[in-house]
């Protein structure tokens, strides 16, 4: 069982606002480095809420990540999460791996179905129901798992159809970068996926993006994700986030219960519903201040 000792922490921004620029982003990178966190992940976002994110800018997050992965040599890299069903696995499969290789093999993909569904998707022509959403996500995590591969791919799916296909070079970790899948708890399905690769990236119904999750339903998750991983091996990472206190002693007073639940990452997050969210200013005065020491 993971000891909090073992409890690696990251830094998250949305891919808009301040954090467009790829050059704002390298800075974040940089003194997220500097500062002994373990990882950067952004968002991955066309409008978001197009009612509250009009006229704002938005940066595309593989070449965000690409500034950040020339600026640094250490921490890892990823989005948090990418709706794969709104992007072609191929496509989506070359900009991992070429970042993989830029970066020495740091990067981490996360995964999920996406949202918000009426603008992210709606917006362009692209299905709306969750069903088919969930479908193309995971027939797509299945391309990309073969893709990284560097084996040749033949596929005739529900949704995809790959004729005599194979991407090279294959990423630099083998045998791939890890998967962690999103989802919101208590619902079993996305945990249930999620078990299936590499690590959960979770939210709460009482607890939202930037939210400390509640430690009962933290435990509860962590119960349901080792019965679904029973007859599998591996690390698997629990990636929960929200805001911090700035005080080192009642960070570690929120924190070391979740680690001590199984919890082994800490993304330290800002409330979404906050005006100003997405400004370098507050982030990168919280990214000075250094990781939670527990």
């Amino acid at each position: 069982m993971p000891q909090a000792a073992d409890m690696r922490f990251s830094i998250n921004i949305p891919n808009f606002g301040d954090f467009a620029d790829p050059r704002t982003v390298a800075l974040v990178a940089t003194a997220a480095e500097r500062a002994g966190w373990d990882g950067l992940f952004v968002w991955d976002h066309v409008v978001h809420d197009k009612r509250r994110r009009r006229g704002q800018p938005f940066g595309d997050p593989w070449l965000l990540l690409t500034a950040a992965a020339l600026a640094t040599s250490r921490i890892r890299l990823g989005t948090l999460v990418t709706p794969v069903a709104r992007r072609r696995p191929e496509q989506l499969a070359r900009q991992v791996a070429t970042l993989d290789a830029l970066s020495g093999g740091r990067v981490v993909f996360g995964a999920g179905l996406g949202g918000p569904i009426e603008d992210e998707f709606g917006s362009f022509g692209e299905p709306t129901d969750p069903v088919v959403l969930a479908e193309r996500l995971d027939e797509g995590l299945d391309l990309l798992n073969r893709y990284w591969s560097g084996e040749t791919v033949d596929h005739d799916g529900k949704h995809y159809q790959v004729r005599d296909v194979q991407l090279l070079p294959a990423t630099v970790q083998r045998p791939r970068p890890p998967v962690w899948v999103g989802g919101y708890w208590p619902r079993r399905r996305p945990i249930r996926r999620a078990a299936r690769w590499d690590g959960v990236v979770p939210l709460f119904t009482e607890a939202r993006h930037g939210e400390v999750p509640p430690l009962d339903a933290v435990r509860e998750l962590v119960d349901y994700v080792r019965t679904q991983r029973a007859d599998r091996d591996g690390p698997f990472e629990i990636v929960l986030g929200g805001v911090s206190p700035g005080d080192p002693a009642a960070a570690r007073d929120l924190i070391a219960p979740l680690a001590d639940a199984g919890a082994t990452w800490w993304d330290e997050r800002q409330v979404q519903t906050l005006v100003g969210f997405d400004r370098l200013a507050p982030v990168l005065r919280r990214i000075e201040q250094g990781p939670p020491t527990l």
